[in-house]
């Protein structure tokens, strides 16, 4: 039961890292990208799919798990076991020949975490002058079951925005005037908007743009310090 909550856990994470790749790669660059840092990311710590397990050698690269998690996310299915057992197994057979079951490639979902945090920063956009920071909410579960909740203890929180209550993780991101990813950030969703923003922005210059939750006296003081101009997208 454990080993199901932190697969559930971790591919929370791992659904959250996608879904900011699928707006700004191509299937080539995760397998291009892997190629590159293999013998380094090999060397490095791996993230266990439970306490304990060590990785298992699979006829599927991770590059090849990335890219198809990545696929699923732009594919318009509501659930990934439909993408895969629909999609994937029935048709994507000559891009991938060596397809594992479903249930096995979900057991190697959480091997490909790392490497995707790696690669989610070679993907960052180009520092225009002219940025956009927002946040949104992460829920980790329904409100109703939020005092069982075991995966994520400790890492999130109760946050409240325009639609309701929530318990999870809150997202704040910043984009360029292209849409193009420069920096983003995790964080319980109890945490005030303006909290994460100077370690946000401290490679931006320019003009920063958002909504008026980021007001504040000492936010502008501290940006201003840095050359970085606020202005309230709602004034």
């Amino acid at each position: 039961m454990y080993r199901f909550q932190l697969l559930l856990g971790v591919g929370t994470l791992i659904e959250f890292y996608f879904k900011l790749i699928i707006c700004i790669t191509i299937p080539e660059e995760p397998d291009d990208f892997y190629q590159s840092f293999e013998k380094h990311c090999q060397s490095l710590p791996q993230l266990t799919s439970f306490v304990g397990e060590k990785l298992c050698r699979s006829r599927l690269g991770l590059s090849e798990v990335m890219t198809i998690v990545i696929a699923f996310h732009g594919s318009g299915y509501r659930t990934f076991k439909e993408f895969y057992t629909l999609q994937v197994l029935p048709h994507w057979k000559k891009a991938f020949p060596q397809l594992v079951s479903y249930n096995r490639f979900v057991e190697l979902m959480p091997w490909s975490m790392m490497l995707l945090c790696c690669f989610l920063q070679t993907c960052k956009g180009e520092i225009t002058g002219i940025s956009f920071i927002d946040s949104t909410p992460i829920e980790v579960c329904h409100p109703c079951p939020s005092k069982s909740h075991q995966v994520f203890k400790g890492l999130v929180g109760w946050g409240k925005n325009s639609v309701g209550w929530h318990y999870g993780f809150k997202l704040h991101l910043i984009i360029n005037d292209r849409g193009e990813l420069l920096a983003f950030k995790l964080t319980p969703a109890n945490t005030d908007d303006r909290k994460p923003v100077p370690d946000l922005t401290k490679d931006l210059i320019g003009k920063l743009f958002g909504d008026r939750g980021y007001i504040s006296q000492e936010l502008f003081e501290k940006l201003a310090l840095r050359y970085l101009l606020w202005f309230d997208r709602g004034a």
